[in-house]
């Protein structure tokens, strides 16, 4: 009899059902044959500003050096995380973007036998990073489409080793105050890694910002994962990096690949990290273009989730529906069916013309 190779993988693995990210522009054009140059993408979270002119030059720069291996330390990318948070070099692990350095987190801390605690509505990575490992998810229903932080306390059990915690959430937007995390860290045990994915951090209006870096020195199971995929513009790059006590980042950085972030990558994130007039003007227009998906929405009577991200959730019915609709009309949003929230579409906000493009279609689109 032939053994069918599938089934030499863990039960737990074979039964993961794959991420699946936002639809790109090629494949929309391909499938329905429409020109790429009128289709616009608000599917997953990127810039539509792209880059800085600093961040080009430094990738200009770094390409003729693409022949030899990158820096696998990430020194001087490191040293200025440093002296940007306040942390020392040994408590910062590089990743292939942040999704790389949550994979981290669970290949370092996550197995048989264990659990991790989540929220309903969650990033998806985390059950599926949860479930690669054979660990146990423990899932949290909501609250207000948010993270009920007591509650997740209260759920962690004597398996539970890590705590995942997306502030702000994607795909809900919503936040969590700063006392509000305070409070859950000093619950959890200290044997539970407390894992606090900030990737919108630079979407927030500065009153909502917290140090957050400044909780490691009082609670050591603390890892604050930050990306320069969204407002730094670097999505197709994959940079992003983790802070930690330097106990928690030595074990991650043994699992982590040799070589896990490429030389341009390296070369863009430490220009990017200081043009923070691109960053602010990135905040500052975001702010703008949420209002204006937010009155679009109203306009149309439908209800969305208020959100501090460079999305927008919007309930519209039959969203499946909605969402193919909109494709026809060249125009790319991302279902979260998968997220629990059937009824539900999030749209990032992109330039003024193609939110006006994304209201039109979706107007048209409701009322076909």
């Amino acid at each position: 009899m032939l053994i069918d190779p599938c089934e030499l993988s863990p039960s737990y693995v074979r039964s993961i059902a794959p991420y699946q990210p936002g639809k790109p522009i090629s494949e929309l054009a391909r499938e329905m044959g429409l020109d790429e140059a009128g289709i616009v993408k608000l599917a997953s979270n990127e810039n539509p500003r792209g880059i800085g002119p600093r961040t080009r030059a430094a990738i200009e720069a770094a390409i003729g050096a693409v022949a030899r291996y990158p820096d696998g330390n990430g020194f001087e990318l490191k040293r200025a995380l440093s002296a940007r948070y306040g942390v020392d070099a040994s408590s910062i692990v590089l990743g292939n973007g942040s999704n790389d350095v949550l994979e981290l987190v669970a290949l370092a801390f996550l197995g048989p036998g264990r659990a991790a605690v989540l929220s309903e509505h969650a990033f998806a990575v985390y059950p599926l990073a949860t479930q690669a490992r054979g660990a146990r998810a423990i899932v949290v229903p909501a609250k207000n489409y948010g993270h009920d932080l007591e509650t997740m306390a209260k759920a962690i059990d004597d398996e539970t080793y890590v705590a995942w915690i997306a502030n702000p959430n994607n795909p809900t937007g919503t936040l969590a105050r700063p006392d509000e995390i305070e409070a859950f860290l000093r619950r959890v045990p200290e044997r539970v890694i407390a894992v606090l994915d900030e990737a919108y951090n630079e979407y927030l209006t500065p009153e909502l910002r917290a140090d957050s870096a400044k909780w490691i020195r009082r609670h050591p199971n603390l890892v604050i994962t930050r990306t320069f995929s969204k407002a730094y513009g670097l999505a197709g790059l994959r940079v992003g990096f983790a802070l930690a006590h330097a106990s928690v980042a030595d074990v991650m950085n043994r699992v982590r690949q040799p070589f896990n972030v490429n030389s341009v990558a390296l070369a863009a994130a430490r220009a990017a990290l200081d043009d923070m007039e691109f960053v602010a003007r990135s905040y500052a227009e975001n702010l703008q273009g949420l209002k204006q998906l937010e009155e679009g929405a109203r306009r149309l009577g439908l209800d969305f989730i208020p959100s501090h991200g460079n999305f927008l959730t919007l309930r519209v019915g039959k969203a499946a529906e909605i969402y193919k609709r909109l494709l026809r009309r060249s125009v790319i949003v991302r279902p979260v069916g998968g997220y629990g929230l059937p009824e539900h579409l999030r749209v990032t906000v992109g330039t003024p013309q193609e939110n006006d493009k994304f209201l039109a279609a979706l107007a048209a689109s409701l009322k076909e």
